[in-house]
């Protein structure tokens, strides 16, 4: 269980994209399985990268900086919550995928981290119980090939309660799925459009909002974002604002 209590939501304001909207975006789609053109990793180098970032995390504290689906879903068993914030970084939906939230007729954008600027998001302490068998477990999730090994880093985050040193996964990615700089309304039509095997980019940008929110964390592009995609998503449904908001 973490430890420490969740932050009210910011305000009053609430999501333009909602529950309703966002189950408008879903559909089922087939899993095509990995990409052909990008290698796997193999369990061996699995193996050789989580016992490297176990033998660096060593001396300290476990920590994870979790920014987007990593805080609403994560894959790690976690005893302390902070909200922190690292500089030099920033959010973009720059992932382009057409498996797990995305098809290869409407490929999807998914989070990582690009350089400049600042992110506030959580991080999270690991129960020290069994360290390398969590790196494992999140380097399962998230890496499927070496080349993806590039993108975790080590990074110091900025907390109320003092600096701490977190591991983050998707920084800096580099290859060809990963697009050149969108304008949001970009973003949002295609947030809006695409859906995969394991759920709707609408679905993922609205769970990460949703509880940013909740710890009290408001990133002004992905607040934007939300508002975009709930007005593709009356346009493509071709829905009046009262239809999709909940009864009072």
């Amino acid at each position: 269980m973490v430890h420490g209590s969740v932050k009210a939501a910011i305000g009053h304001s609430e999501m333009d994209l909602t529950d309703e909207l966002v189950a408008l975006s879903l559909r089922n789609e087939i899993d095509p399985g990995p990409d052909p053109l990008r290698i796997p990793i193999t369990d061996a180098e699995l193996d050789a990268l989580a016992e490297r970032l176990y033998r660096e995390s060593q001396g300290d504290a476990l920590w994870i900086f979790a920014y987007g689906s990593l805080i609403w879903k994560p894959d790690f068993d976690a005893v302390e919550a902070r909200v922190g914030a690292i500089k030099g970084w920033h959010r973009s939906f720059c992932l382009r995928m057409t498996r797990w939230r995305g098809s290869q007729t409407q490929p999807g954008l998914m989070l990582a981290l690009k350089r400049g600027g600042y992110c506030k998001a959580v991080a999270f302490r690991l129960d020290d119980g069994d360290r390398l068998g969590q790196i494992r477990r999140m380097l399962r999730r998230e890496i499927g090939t070496l080349e993806d090994a590039a993108t975790i880093r080590w990074v110091r985050v900025q907390t109320d309660q003092g600096p701490v040193r977190a591991l983050v996964f998707w920084a800096d990615p580099k290859g060809s799925y990963v697009t050149a700089k969108l304008p949001l309304e970009a973003v949002a039509g295609i947030l809006a459009r695409a859906c995969g095997a394991r759920g709707s980019c609408a679905e993922y940008l609205y769970l990460t909002v949703k509880h940013l929110e909740a710890w009290g964390i408001r990133d002004l592009n992905l607040w934007r974002l939300q508002k975009l995609v709930a007005g593709e998503l009356k346009a493509i449904h071709e829905l009046e604002a009262w239809q999709t908001r909940p009864a009072s």
